[in-house]
């Protein structure tokens, strides 16, 4: 089970909540797996299993020593796949600007308009 749940009431589940655990029924067998993003239908179904407690994982944001440690791995990755490309060349354009998209998405950056 996720460390981070909460129990809450199916009166209070919503759609985009994210399941903690996998949901058993009254005999064992798994009604949805654990990370499952709960939709209307799925909670309109849930009495009729005899449901009435979810277990939802605790949307938590990462911590900016968290976030820095993120961005320096992704960092280190793209240099890794672009090692024999030096990005301040014009002799390879195209593979400049590949590492640039890249970074921009791993690290969450707006795309760069060309």
């Amino acid at each position: 089970m996720t460390a981070s749940y909460h129990h809450v009431p199916l009166a209070q589940v919503q759609a985009g909540m994210i399941l903690s655990d996998e949901l058993l029924d009254m005999q064992g067998h798994v009604l949805l797996p654990h990370g499952t993003v709960l939709t209307e239908a799925m909670i309109a179904l849930m009495p009729r299993h005899g449901i009435a407690v979810l277990p939802i994982a605790l949307s938590e944001q990462p911590s900016a020593a968290e976030q820095a440690a993120g961005h320096e791995q992704h960092l280190e990755r793209i240099d890794h796949l672009f090692r024999k490309n030096d990005p301040d060349s014009d002799e390879d354009w195209a593979t400049a600007l590949l590492r640039r998209f890249v970074t921009d998405f791993r690290l969450g950056l707006a795309p760069a308009e060309e």
